[in-house]
């Protein structure tokens, strides 16, 4: 036998490999886990984060100038019906938003932050529309009598409704759009496969434009070829900034870290004040419910209903299910089975957390 044949060779090494696994895997295990590292606290590991000092400045300053220059070139890509899509290292966050600031002052525009955990992308589909409807009856560039009649509330139409007003009607002027900033559409409350669907059927929609950012170097799998080149139509730049993910980095935890109390409390807070007031108040019913019963399971949700219904807060179940849908949706208020079967409200936090948030929300 040839021992120098490349096939027995290759067999001689599978052998080995194999024998070496099964020998590996006779011995002791070892007892360590990963919770017994001693990691320090996420403040801590952020404040020492914010303390390293930036490099290579002034080669960044004259990079994203040379960026600024392309601001004429954008707005032209803009009315000429393209999405402009930034990728490259580093955040563009900062870059985008001197963009629109600066050279986007004519049109209106609506941020959409996709870096956050969740985001009710038919709220957002809601407030273009209106932003929409104001804009042709404030400046009339169309007949009054071609004015669409709107029927009903915007918030009460469905989904194909507000996309088929958005398309329409046509303007005098075919330049006159309103301009979505998407910071990372491929973010974790954007990246799933509806919310990209509705995305691209907005992207297409005549009054709209689109200008977001890519991070996740998967990101282009999201979309299908009719996306890509018909919805969103998208004209690519390679803009890398070399920038810190500072705002984007907060509503993630670090790997360095265990989450803190402190910043639980805090991403609860900016998520509560972003919703209505009466849903801010079921919010303290359930959290001051929880602090005076500690042992308890949670709070039944007829006994929410019933407090919150003598403060005024809520006219219905109904009502109250809209609260509760957008407490679960930012996992803000979970559930668990009381012994008796009956479903309790809790909200995950330690009580230290819990005190925290509702003086912050106070």
């Amino acid at each position: 036998m040839d021992f120098n044949d490349p096939e027995e060779e290759e067999f001689g090494f599978s052998r080995n490999y194999f024998l070496a696994k099964e020998l590996g895997s006779s011995g002791k295990k070892s007892a360590r886990k990963l919770s017994d590292i001693n990691v320090v606290d996420e403040q801590e590991l952020r404040a020492a984060a914010a303390t390293i000092e930036p490099k290579h400045q002034k080669d960044i300053e004259a990079l994203i100038n040379s960026y600024k220059s392309l601001y004429p070139k954008w707005v032209f890509e803009l009315r000429c019906g393209f999405g402009l899509l930034m990728y490259g290292f580093g955040s563009k966050k900062p870059l985008i938003e001197d963009f629109a600031s600066t050279a986007l002052t004519e049109y209106s525009v609506v941020v959409i932050n996709g870096y956050l955990q969740s985001i009710n992308i038919k709220q957002v589909i809601i407030g273009l529309a209106e932003i929409l409807w104001e804009q042709l009856k404030l400046k009339r560039r169309i007949p009054s009598g071609n004015l669409p009649k709107v029927q009903q509330p915007f918030s009460s139409r469905s989904m194909d409704d507000l996309l088929a007003f958005l398309d329409g009607p046509e303007m005098e002027e075919n330049d006159s759009f309103i301009c979505i900033i998407v910071h990372n559409i491929d973010g974790p409350g954007l990246r799933d496969p509806e919310t990209q669907q509705y995305l691209a059927q907005l992207a297409s929609c005549s009054h709209i434009r689109v200008v977001a950012s890519i991070d996740h170097v998967n990101a282009p799998l999201l979309w299908d070829k009719k996306m890509v080149h018909t919805q969103f139509n998208w004209y690519w730049y390679h803009v890398p900034t070399f920038a810190p993910y500072k705002v984007e980095g907060l509503f993630f935890p670090m790997i360095l870290a265990h989450g803190s109390s402190n910043q639980s409390a805090k991403t609860a807070a900016i998520v509560l004040q972003s919703l209505t007031p009466n849903a801010q108040s079921v919010f303290r019913i359930l959290a001051e419910h929880q602090l005076s019963h500690p042992d308890d399971e949670g709070m039944a949700i007829d006994n929410l209903y019933s407090v919150s219904r003598e403060r005024f807060l809520v006219s219905s179940q109904v009502t109250l299910n809209a609260h509760l849908t957008e407490f679960k949706d930012h996992e803000l208020v979970k559930t668990r089975r009381h012994p008796d079967g009956q479903d309790c409200l809790y909200i995950p936090l330690a009580t230290e957390a819990l005190q925290k948030l509702l003086s912050e929300i106070g």
